[in-house]
This record gives structure tokens, sequence and C-alpha cells, in this order.
């Protein structure tokens, strides 16, 4: 980050590091970079932090500005240069601007788990309770009816659409669920033959 090194003593922290955009250099409480000496103006002068550099600008102070012992009213700074606002003298550290990005994970979890119902069939990820019925082409999104997105288009046969991505979503062909044969049932499948026996003839 650009900075500056005061070298005049007395004025407390010896290093002023600047934000991106303008800094104010004065005697005022409230300027960006504070200098409480009384050779310095309220508001002495302008340090514009940018890509490019430091671009200091003096705001008419009373005694001036001054870049290696000549007065300046507008440049930009470099390195190594000694800079001087009414008495106080300050060294340029540094003029490059850091922008620190922060670093963000990723990773994307993993997809939860499908529920699967009773009958064998996928519940709609966002219906636990109803069956899935279509599915998304491109990303395989599962939905229900009620998900779907169903574009009409006039005299033809309408579009289903992933809720997601928006690409086709084909239906699901899923069987039938078996039901479970009662008691009945089973008397229709397993035909049971009851024989009186005395219908049997005695053998001969």
């Amino acid at each position: 980050m650009a900075r500056l090194i005061i070298k005049t003593e007395g004025l407390g922290k010896q290093a002023l590091e600047l934000r991106m955009g303008v800094n104010r250099v004065g005697r005022e409480d409230n300027c960006e970079l504070h200098l409480p000496h009384s050779t310095v103006s309220s508001l002495h002068a302008e340090l514009s932090l940018s890509d490019d550099g430091v671009h200091l600008r003096d705001c008419d102070s009373t005694n001036g500005t001054f870049i290696n012992g000549r007065p300046c009213a507008d440049a930009w700074l470099e390195p190594g240069q000694q800079l001087r606002f009414g008495d106080v003298e300050l060294l340029v550290e540094s003029t490059t601007a850091v922008v620190a990005i922060p670093q963000y994970d990723r990773t994307e979890p993993p997809p939860p788990a499908p529920v699967i119902l009773e009958d064998g069939r996928t519940a709609c990820p966002r219906h636990s309770h109803i069956p899935a019925t279509f599915r998304c082409t491109y990303c395989k999104e599962m939905m229900c009816n009620g998900c779907v997105k169903v574009m009409r288009l006039k005299g033809r046969a309408p579009h289903y659409l992933c809720r997601l991505c928006s690409h086709p979503a084909e239906r699901i062909e899923v069987a039938a669920p078996k039901k479970k044969k009662g008691f009945f049932a089973m008397l229709e499948t397993v035909k049971l033959k009851f024989t009186h026996p005395h219908q049997h003839k005695p053998p001969e």
C-alpha cells in the first residue's frame, strides 16, 4: 500500500498509509492525513491514490508544498522523494495501490440424496411427498407436475422446461406402482379345489 514516512519528530505516528481515492492532508482532525503542526494549513493538500499511483495537489496552503526542496502545486509522486508540507518533512516510501481480493471457497456442496417414496419412485426435491414426473435434459433436475415450467404455443403441444435452467424437460417413464394383493385376490389367483370325500369312486 502507498505509504509516507514522517521525518519530523513530535507528530505521533511515523507512518501514514494512503487509502484508495482522495486523502486530505491538513491540520484539521477530519483530514485523513492529520498533521497537527502550526505550519500546516487546515486543508493543506490532497493526495489521490489510484491504480496509476499517487497524485499531489496543493490546496492553496499558506506555507506551501515542496518535493525535494522545490515548490510544487501539482505532480505525481515517486518513491524516494522528499515531501514537505510547511515545515513537516516526509519520505515517499511507496506509491503502489494494493487491492486485496478476498478468497472465496467456490467448492459447491454435493447435492442431497434423492428421497425415495414407499412405492419406489423418486420424490420431487421441493415436494418430498410427491413423485417426480419430469427430468431436465441438461442439468438433470427432477421436478413434479407443479414444478415444471409449461410453455404453451398456440395450436401446438405444450413444451416442458426446467425450472432452473429453462432447458427442455422430459417426462419420466415410471411403471405404475404394484398394488399389494388382498386375500380375495389371492383366492382368484390360486384356485383351490374343494372335493367332498364321498364323491370319490371306490377302487374296483
